[in-house]
């Protein structure tokens, strides 16, 4: 199936509201004469979350300490490389790090410092995410798969009743499988789709780069510790599976809160193909932000607890989100729009945990969820 163009976004009533919020929010920057861009504290922060991988591993190499405090500087570098992905590449590919191109590009590589490529998580993420959100089939960061379901319209199977308690599994090898099969099942399935639509040159030379990146990456984080540095393999395997899963709970974690909660919404295309929301209209019915006045978590997770101006502003930074969300919020309220949130990241995580118990024992949620 050809994804591209497969769903259309109509409702003419609702244009006047993105209109005005967009001309609300410039009117911000305009005011306050900023850029939508990253700033000084933008760039610490990058600074920071690179330091903070880089670094616990060159003390593993070159100190070598014992094997309890090379693995808690493995669950360092896990909550780095999250931090990394959350808050410095996920900005730089969606065109919200820089004004020039050029760096927005060599920080989107910061993605390869975790073992994967840019060109797949665009495609994923920047196309299919953003512009499906929460649409089954269409959006791949809620695609119901190794055994969980994530939304009503997929099938309902006796393995999911557990899925409330399993999660954390699922969840703690994401990046592990992302790293290891997922980019490679991608590079074919996008193409086939035709979600992946370069010319057959760059289609040879993207899978190139594929191999390069998994090749250096695995050499440098597996391969190198033992070969050159003398440290047993069962050490570095160990810390390698730490690191991995730690990133891999706080990543999965993040996005589920915004996306898969009990408010949300995944609506369906009619049967010609219409959602009847404009796409902006359609991302608050489908986002949730979370924790909102949380000023360590906003500074950690990338302002993606500001889900709902991510998803409207893609292009600008986050560092400038809780400015902007009070626009987002009273501009929704003036024109009868929904405007989700949760108070605090326990709240959202109840909420997301009760509804995959939910998604686990009934067909549809109609009933229930009134």
């Amino acid at each position: 199936m050809s994804r591209k163009g497969s769903v259309k976004f109509v409702n003419p009533n609702q244009h006047l509201f993105y209109q005005t919020l967009k001309q609300n929010v410039q009117q911000y920057f305009s005011e306050k004469g900023i850029s939508t861009h990253a700033n000084a504290s933008m760039v610490i922060k990058s600074i920071v979350m690179i330091t903070a991988y880089i670094t616990p591993f060159i003390i593993i190499l070159f100190v070598q300490p014992a094997f309890w405090v090379s693995l808690c500087l493995w669950v360092l570098m896990g909550i780095a490389f999250a931090g990394i992905g959350m808050g410095v590449m996920h900005d730089a590919n969606h065109g919200a790090y820089s004004s020039n191109q050029m760096v927005n590009k060599l920080m989107g590589y910061s993605v390869n410092l975790a073992g994967s490529v840019v060109f797949n998580w665009k495609l994923q993420h920047n196309v299919l995410h953003h512009t499906y959100t929460n649409i089954t089939g269409l959006d791949d960061d809620i695609q119901s798969k190794g055994g969980m379901r994530f939304t009503e319209h997929d099938e309902l199977k006796p393995a999911h009743r557990l899925q409330f308690i399993y999660i954390f599994a699922h969840y703690s090898i994401m990046t592990l499988y992302w790293i290891i099969a997922k980019d490679f099942v991608q590079f074919v399935r996008y193409r086939r789709q035709g979600v992946n639509v370069v010319s057959k040159r760059e289609y040879r030379i993207q899978f190139l780069r594929l191999m390069l990146v998994k090749t250096t990456y695995f050499f440098a984080i597996l391969v190198m510790p033992t070969l050159i540095f003398g440290i047993p393999f069962w050490q570095v395997i160990t810390g390698f599976v730490v690191m991995h899963v730690t990133g891999s709970l706080i990543l999965s974690l993040v996005f589920q809160l915004a996306h898969t909660v009990e408010d949300t919404d995944h609506p369906l295309p009619d049967a010609e193909g219409n959602i009847h929301n404009i796409w902006a209209v359609h991302q608050l019915h489908t986002t949730m932000n979370f924790s909102p006045g949380n000023r360590l978590l906003n500074w950690y997770v990338g302002g993606l607890n500001h889900q709902v101006e991510h998803h409207l502003f893609p292009k600008i930074c986050h560092v400038h989100y809780p400015d902007i969300a009070p626009i987002v919020k009273r501009t929704a309220a003036e024109f009868n729009m929904p405007y989700l949130e949760s108070p605090t990241f326990l709240t959202a995580f109840r909420s997301h945990m009760r509804l995959l118990y939910k998604l686990g024992r009934v067909p549809k949620l109609d009933d229930i969820m009134d």
